[in-house]
């Protein structure tokens, strides 16, 4: 057999032994569950720890220095913190920055923590990562810049997302010390809704006001295409719409008035536009996460249309949700920042 052809298997069967646990979309860069962007500051984000070198491996075990600032990998199965269900709050093994509830825990099966969703998005880093010869997209404490794990798409609804973490990273706080930790967030009910209702910027801003509502991230929903750009989006080729994801706390505000409050911010019989705004991706629809999400939006929508508050008849959709893509960093709190939206 001629040497050419030996390279050339050898190299296939490479492919193929690491697409195997991740499937050859990741090795082609076409399932990166949300962009990479570098979490370089900003009024969002959090102040930095720095230390030297010398100061880490001073602070940190020989495993958590080698995972957290070597981006090591603890082997699967070993960590204290895979098969580990208590209540509380999962914290940054360097700062001690709060990063997972343990109520976005899940059992994945490969062998390390995994969690649908970070306490808040401004703790979180997400970098471009080529090492294992494909793209992934690394996740780090944005105090710190430690190294925590990976995320990928094949999470459970209603992130879709998986935070793949190594326990190495992490420390744990039960749930009696979560309020010493400044977590009130860990005692509230909350519950994710997602909504578009035309130019993200404006719905964004609104809903942010409504009491009861923890916090907001704008993004793209309800596509075909796999992570898109902002500008991608704008063909009005993708499918996507420009949607907000709502964290509300059910103990201060109900599913129900949540939707009621959406229906009353924008003008829900217009098709495809609101305002100025022209095109599929400015479109009104509700996206469910649940049974009982759908039946209540249902029901709130028909008391809407039964009301006669509106002469022509609802045009919001009430579809199921799907992979959520993460907005650009310049389109998020663009209000705060700004001072200006569309309508």
């Amino acid at each position: 057999m001629r040497a050419s052809v030996k390279i050339a298997i050898l190299a296939l069967a490479t492919f193929l032994s690491l697409a195997g646990w991740r499937g050859i979309n990741t090795l082609i860069g076409r399932d990166a569950p949300r962009r990479a962007y570098f979490a370089s500051g900003g009024t969002d984000m959090p102040n930095k720890v720095k230390k030297t070198d010398k100061e880490w491996k001073a602070a940190l075990t020989p495993q958590q220095y080698r995972v957290m600032r070597k981006s090591s990998t603890e082997r699967p199965f070993t960590g204290k913190y895979n098969d580990f269900w208590e209540k509380g709050v999962y914290i940054c093994a360097g700062c001690g920055t709060p990063l997972f509830l343990s109520d976005t825990k899940y059992e994945h099966g490969t062998g390390w923590p995994s969690f649908a969703a970070p306490v808040e998005e401004k703790s979180i880093e997400y970098r471009d990562d080529y090492s294992l010869l494909t793209k992934r997209i690394e996740v780090r404490c944005a105090v710190c810049g430690s190294h925590l794990g990976h995320i990928f798409d094949d999470g459970p609804a209603p992130t879709f997302l998986h935070y793949c973490v190594n326990s190495a990273a992490l420390d744990f706080k039960p749930e009696s010390q979560a309020n010493t930790a400044g977590r009130e967030t860990a005692a509230a009910e909350t519950e994710t809704a997602t909504f578009a209702a035309g130019c993200f910027w404006g719905v964004e801003h609104k809903l942010g006001k409504v009491s009861g509502v923890v916090s907001t991230v704008v993004g793209y929903t309800g596509g075909k295409t796999v992570n898109p750009t902002y500008e991608e989006i704008c063909t009005d080729r993708t499918g996507h719409a420009e949607s907000v994801q709502v964290t509300f706390d059910r103990k201060r505000i109900s599913y129900a008035e949540l939707v009621r409050q959406f229906l009353s911010i924008h003008d829900p019989t217009q098709v495809d536009r609101q305002g100025p705004d022209h095109g599929t991706q400015y479109r009104s629809a509700i996206f469910f996460h649940d049974e009982a999400q759908r039946e209540t939006a249902r029901r709130v929508m028909d008391d809407v249309e039964k009301s006669g508050q509106y002469k022509k008849r609802l045009a919001t959709e009430l579809v199921p949700a799907s992979a959520f893509y993460k907005a650009e960093e310049y389109h998020q709190k663009y209000y705060e920042k700004h001072g200006v939206v569309c309508y």
